[in-house]
């Protein structure tokens, strides 16, 4: 069974999705048969290396509202990011592009580390104050799990993923992705936002019952079995 998840890393949402799909997916009795990818999904394709301003003053601007409603908005994240074990710090967090780190994802699923790298860059993002934007710092942290040196610059230093980071872009718009977590399986069932553990578990109970129907049996007539005839 095939799980893909759109994300971005600049989404606390996703961080806190990511958490209750692995609880979920723990509590899958197949969870050994899931195989898991990691799709791209930029909040702000627009954004700089880095922005000039912090992240309160960012979203006070982007919905319009106060810098204190922004600050009590990220007080409300961190305390429902605190619930699923997660040390959010808004105060310390440097927003900016995500793309060249979407780019690295890719190259990660090809040495089966995308998670890992997933989940690398979330941490540095939301809890350790790292600038994702900066390329010095996506080396650091793929480095961190084990991604080749030379590989990593040389995506940095192209334009190589590229095509495939816009490419799971439009398959989010086909599929009607607005926003993110975005979770489907096997192209057949959806569910969107960071849904409690146990509705992704049953999302993904009700999809393999869908992909493994039991055989039909007609009425049963004399049989022998395990404990006799």
């Amino acid at each position: 069974m095939h799980v893909e998840i759109w994300s971005d890393i600049a989404c606390p949402w996703c961080y806190v999705g990511k958490r209750r799909f692995e609880a979920a997916l723990a509590a899958f009795e197949h969870r050994d048969d899931v195989e898991l990818t990691w799709r791209s999904f930029e909040l702000d394709p627009s954004a700089p290396r880095e922005r000039a301003v912090d992240g309160a003053t960012h979203l006070a601007e982007k919905y319009g509202t106060s810098r204190e409603e922004a600050l009590a908005m990220q007080q409300r994240m961190t305390e429902t990011a605190a619930r699923d074990g997660l040390r959010f710090r808004f105060d310390i967090a440097r927003g900016g592009n995500t793309f060249d780190a979407h780019r690295l994802l890719h190259l990660a699923a090809h040495h089966g580390a995308q998670d890992a790298l997933k989940e690398r860059l979330m941490r540095a993002y939301l809890t350790e104050g790292e600038l994702i934007g900066d390329r010095a710092v996506l080396e650091r942290l793929a480095s961190d799990v084990g991604l080749p040196e030379d590989e990593v610059r040389d995506v940095l230093g192209t334009d190589r993923f590229a095509a495939e980071v816009r490419e799971d872009e439009r398959t989010a718009s086909s599929l009607g992705v607005r926003a993110v977590p975005f979770f489907v399986v096997d192209r057949a069932m959806g569910a969107s936002g960071a849904q409690p553990p146990a509705a992704l578990t049953d999302m993904l109970r009700q999809a393999w019952a869908a992909s493994h129907p039991a055989m039909p049996v007609i009425a049963a007539a004399d049989t022998c079995g395990i404990d006799g005839c």
